[in-house]
């Protein structure tokens, strides 16, 4: 498995979407804080959105507009529309009650959200920008990106057995292909991202990820992609903002936090399983990590 892939398993991703909204000109709304991930994609008229960083973004048809940590950004027909507060909008729609009907241009907008577990994040999402916009159609993943809109679109259409869970599937097809545009248009050249497009970087990524049981040094890590101990070190912390035995021991607790809540294994075994010899060290790694010791924080999971 890809060093990508193996991340979003690992970091749990879902995804809710959450509607088709036809908005009637004049409309806005004021989206809040939130833990999770956002996105919108322009079915058909038009709309503006500001960013978390002050930009003003003008979406066209086929758009898609993502906000990677859920910071609060306004949507609306134009800059100057008043907006509705999004917890009034939901009140509102849950209820029944008219909300933007006013008899102007109409907006579509497809909307939800990706959720990810295990705190704390991987650098892989907290290296992502305050907002991406992938705009219309014209790479292979743009062009995949407005197919998956098309199959949802005809789930939301028409409910059929089955359409919750194939929207579900559908918006975590549509994730990866947004991250995949996304270095199709930006091109990073630091963070994490870039880390994934480096072939030598990205090799060592994968060995710790698919092996973490490993005894993974600085030098064996350096020797099995080709690289001198000092440049991997170097260009690893430069790209990764971390060096990588503080990625192998980060990885080795995100992956003990899904085994123990997926294993029925003793914690004695989980060590062992992610590169822990002695339990007591992978206790003592695992609370000045996580808070918890692993078993107050398999407990706590399982009494959720």
């Amino acid at each position: 498995m890809d060093a990508l892939s193996t991340i979003l398993e690992t970091t749990r991703l879902r995804s809710v979407v959450y509607s088709k909204f036809p908005l009637a000109a004049p409309w806005g709304l004021d989206i809040v804080q939130d833990e999770n991930s956002q996105f919108w994609r322009l079915v058909s008229g038009s709309c503006t959105i500001g960013s978390p960083d002050g930009r003003i973004i003008e979406m066209a048809e086929g758009d898609l507009v993502f906000v990677p940590h859920g910071t609060a950004h306004w949507i609306g027909n134009n800059a100057t529309s008043l907006r509705m507060p999004s917890p009034e909008f939901v009140k509102a729609r849950r209820a029944g009650l008219p909300v933007f009907n006013g008899g102007g241009d109409v907006t579509t907008l497809i909307a939800g959200h990706f959720e990810f577990d295990y705190l704390p994040l991987h650098p892989f999402l907290k290296d992502l920008p305050p907002i991406i916009h992938i705009k219309q159609y014209g790479t292979e993943n743009q062009l995949l990106l407005k197919q998956v809109t098309q199959l949802m679109l005809e789930e939301l259409n028409n409910e059929r057995p089955g359409s919750s869970i194939t929207l579900k599937c559908l918006s975590e097809i549509m994730f990866i292909n947004i991250i995949r545009a996304y270095l199709e248009q930006a091109v990073p050249n630091s963070g994490f991202l870039s880390a994934l497009n480096d072939p030598r970087i990205s090799k060592a990524l994968k060995l710790m990820q698919d092996s973490p049981q490993n005894d993974w040094t600085l030098q064996s890590l350096a020797s099995a992609i080709g690289m001198s101990r000092s440049v991997f070190f170097n260009q690893f912390k430069k790209l990764v903002h971390e060096t990588p035995l503080s990625y192998l021991t980060n990885w080795r607790i995100r992956q003990a936090q899904k085994l123990l809540m997926t294993d029925n294994s003793n914690i004695s075994q989980i060590a062992a399983n992610v590169g822990y010899q002695s339990e007591a060290a992978f206790n003592r790694v695992f609370k000045s990590k996580i808070g918890q010791t692993p078993a107050v924080y398999r407990r706590s999971k399982f009494l959720k």
